[in-house]
């Protein structure tokens, strides 16, 4: 059974390792309740179904038509995403009397790696960064890639009708996801999109009112999903930012609807990892009088059906 990082924190017996884990969960919107199933090995091979055997109705005595389904084999592989903190042995002694040093630096290292992890997740292209593994941006394609209008589509444009209009779109994303639910998905956008969302919704007097989700937090909900801030790269930017080209707009974003899974069985988006997070105090370093922790997380993405998640894109901030 795969475990989120939420309870493997619950269920560490290292203090380091326990902080680290509640950092990540605390920090980022999608490592709060993505489950990570472990894998063998480097690499995690399945089979996707691609197309279905044929069947018919026969009469009596008469034989059927043999045929056979095809699947797709796939193979999803683990990266690295890490670093290490060092805090120099002066520091630690002289300034520790308000907050411990190293501890600090490793919260400061976790909540890079979270940022980093988060937007890996939407944006990651192998072949710009060949160290990475594929976000949801690259691997979503066909119907699961929605279209809001040609030129773009805002949220609150002129009229109540303007909204309704967005909505519908709004629910085709949903409807794009299967199985999606409260307990197992997240619609995800930018903090201005979100805003923008709720001043819609409280237009046509739609309940906006916060409701806690399954990783404890309050947030608002569409057709009972939480609606969740996509978070920011390590240099503070958005990552689900309004830059993206719709036709003639060259200022429009993207919203998605992610359902998560435990396992391929769940047909949904899962991490995969070798050994979860690990943490590691290296003690002093002989090359310098300084103290090191190294953290680490073999992980990677595994998206177990074409309608895990859509994109609806082309979304105006208006």
């Amino acid at each position: 059974m795969a475990l989120t990082l939420a309870e493997s924190a619950k269920l560490s017996q290292d203090t380091l390792a326990k902080g680290v884990l509640e950092t990540f969960v605390q920090t980022s919107p999608i490592l709060d309740r993505i489950p990570f199933m472990e894998v063998a090995g480097n690499a995690y091979a399945y089979d996707e179904e691609a197309t279905l055997p044929g069947v018919a109705f026969r009469s009596v005595n008469e034989a059927y038509t043999e045929s056979t389904g095809t699947v797709n084999q796939k193979s999803e592989k683990l990266v690295i995403l890490g670093g290490d903190a060092d805090v120099d042995r002066f520091i630690q002694q002289t300034r520790s009397n308000v907050n411990d040093q190293r501890a600090e630096q490793t919260a400061l290292k976790v909540k890079a790696i979270s940022y980093k992890f988060q937007e890996t997740f939407f944006t990651g292209d192998s072949s710009v960064d060949t160290k990475s593994f594929d976000g949801l941006r690259k691997r979503l394609t066909g119907k699961q890639v929605i279209d809001a209008a040609t030129n773009g589509m805002p949220i609150l444009g002129s009229s109540n009708a303007d909204i309704h209009q967005f909505l519908d779109k709004l629910d085709e994303l949903l409807a794009a996801v299967p199985g999606i639910n409260s307990a197992n998905g997240a619609i995800y956008a930018s903090a201005a999109i979100i805003r923008k969302i709720g001043s819609a919704m409280r237009h046509i007097s739609y309940d906006t009112t916060l409701q806690q989700d399954i990783a404890g937090k309050r947030v608002m909900q569409w057709n009972g999903i939480p609606i969740l801030e996509a978070g920011q790269t390590p240099a503070g930017k958005e990552i689900l930012d309004t830059t993206e080209t719709q036709g003639t707009a060259t200022n429009t974003a993207s919203i998605y609807a992610v359902k998560f899974g435990q396992s391929e069985g769940d047909q949904g988006v899962t991490g995969l990892t070798n050994g979860g997070v690990m943490v590691e105090d290296l003690g002093q370093l002989q090359e310098k009088p300084a103290y090191r922790t190294r953290i680490e997380f073999y992980c990677g993405l595994g998206v177990f059906s074409g309608k895990a998640a859509a994109r609806l894109k082309g979304v105006l901030n208006g």
